[in-house]
């Protein structure tokens, strides 16, 4: 009986350890929450205002239809040029400008691009240097009063060499 006495004297302050053990946690957390719900505004209407986002303009393309043509060959052999392209430009009036004109651009095109070498056009160098020579054909104006063409890029969209 003596045993059982001291038993129960003995499991009384482990207990009371464990509830000072959860009161201690239970406080240190409610304290990190107060601190981190400083940080947050206490009204909506003294929040941050959120940044705006930057939309960028559509581009405006003007595109040619894809079209064959002869090119030259160092081996005097018979190559073709299969090529489509699209004008990045900077505003609808030069867009306009180059659809009403296509007959014309065609034509220049098709005499620029057959005097181009074969063997040029299957190296990205080549075909850089093509797309610079493209953009030196807008420097003759296609009419006589004609605005400023505001041409950013040549792309290509199809290009096969044979």
């Amino acid at each position: 009986m003596a045993k059982n006495q001291s038993e129960k004297k003995g499991g009384k302050p482990w207990w009371l350890l464990g509830i000072v053990i959860i009161a201690i946690s239970m406080a240190s957390s409610a304290g990190v929450y107060y601190l981190l719900d400083l940080n947050k505004p206490v009204n909506a209407d003294d929040s941050v205002p959120e940044a705006k986002a930057i939309v960028a303009a559509a581009p405006i393309f003007a595109t040619v239809p894809p079209f064959t043509v002869n090119v030259q060959s160092e081996n005097y052999e018979q190559r073709l040029l299969y090529i489509g392209l699209s004008f990045k430009v900077n505003n609808e009036e030069t867009a306009s400008l180059i659809a009403q004109n296509m007959p014309q651009l065609r034509s220049r095109l098709l005499l620029l691009l057959s005097d181009q070498y074969a063997e040029e056009l299957t190296r990205p160098e080549g075909k850089e240097a093509l797309a610079d020579k493209i953009l030196t054909l807008f420097d003759e104006p296609f009419s006589d009063p004609q605005p400023d063409l505001a041409i950013a890029d040549v792309l290509y969209t199809d290009f096969i060499v044979q």
